[in-house]
């Protein structure tokens, strides 16, 4: 990530899913007061983008991401499509956040793709990041999409799998050089991103737990909220980071 030489780039959010809202709610409290920031007229609403990938019968999705923004005190464009499209090439203009929701990893990535260029320069430029699950799966250079399989032996569940068969690994957003996976102790991911590292799919990566946010500001790395995010490095090492306040 650069640096646009007027102001600090932009914090990126990783959430790593989840469907309590009161343990939700400062994580989407942090993001939306840093696009307050950006605002000339104190007190000013900050305009988050919502971005939304729709799968078939999942008629709650606006109202799912959009509410707790929303609630955090930002307006909030929604901008949905649905498996199969990608997003306009003006989606992201006039944002002071960008948000990236959750659902099918694999369509989010494709339907984001001709974004990416303009996310990163809007994170560049100081817009902050809020990625969802599949939202912050994305966010990876590298970015791992799922499968549960690697050279077919398992190394997940496959319930956990995206619709993926064998590991895949594609280009996503490039915000982040580590690749991101999610779910990790409600669903068991930890082991496919170990298997992903191990096979060098990706360089390093991290799992995190829902109701939990892995916070990049620059080259520091934190963790918010009540779960942990495991951090994997070649070798492989595998480090358990929580948040400064369970520590």
């Amino acid at each position: 990530m650069g640096d646009s030489g007027t102001r600090p780039a932009g914090s990126i959010h990783l959430i790593g899913g989840g469907r309590d809202a009161v343990r939700l709610a400062p994580l989407y409290a942090a993001f939306v007061e840093e696009a307050a920031e950006r605002k000339t007229d104190a007190g000013a609403r900050p305009r988050v983008h919502l971005l939304l990938v729709r799968e078939p019968g999942d008629e709650e999705i606006t109202d799912r991401f959009a509410s707790p923004l929303r609630s955090a005190g930002a307006d909030v464009v929604v901008r949905v499509v649905d498996e199969g499209e990608a997003f306009a090439a003006d989606a992201l203009d006039g944002a002071d956040g960008i948000a990236v929701g959750g659902g099918l990893t694999p369509a989010y990535r494709d339907a984001c793709a001709a974004l990416a260029a303009s996310v990163r320069s809007l994170v560049e430029s100081g817009v902050p990041y809020l990625g969802f699950s599949a939202g912050s799966a994305i966010a990876a250079g590298r970015a791992l999409l799922g499968g549960y399989r690697l050279d077919g032996v398992e190394v997940g569940d496959e319930g956990a799998s995206e619709e993926l068969d064998e590991l895949t690994v594609a280009e996503g957003i490039g915000l982040v050089p580590f690749a991101i996976d999610v779910h990790a102790a409600q669903w068991g991911t930890l082991s496919r991103l170990v298997a992903a590292v191990d096979a060098d799919l990706v360089p390093e990566g991290y799992a995190i737990d829902e109701h939990t946010a892995l916070v990049v500001r620059g080259e520091q790395v934190e963790v918010a909220g009540s779960g942990a995010a495991w951090h994997v490095t070649r070798g492989v090492t595998v480090r358990r980071v929580r948040p400064r306040s369970a520590r």
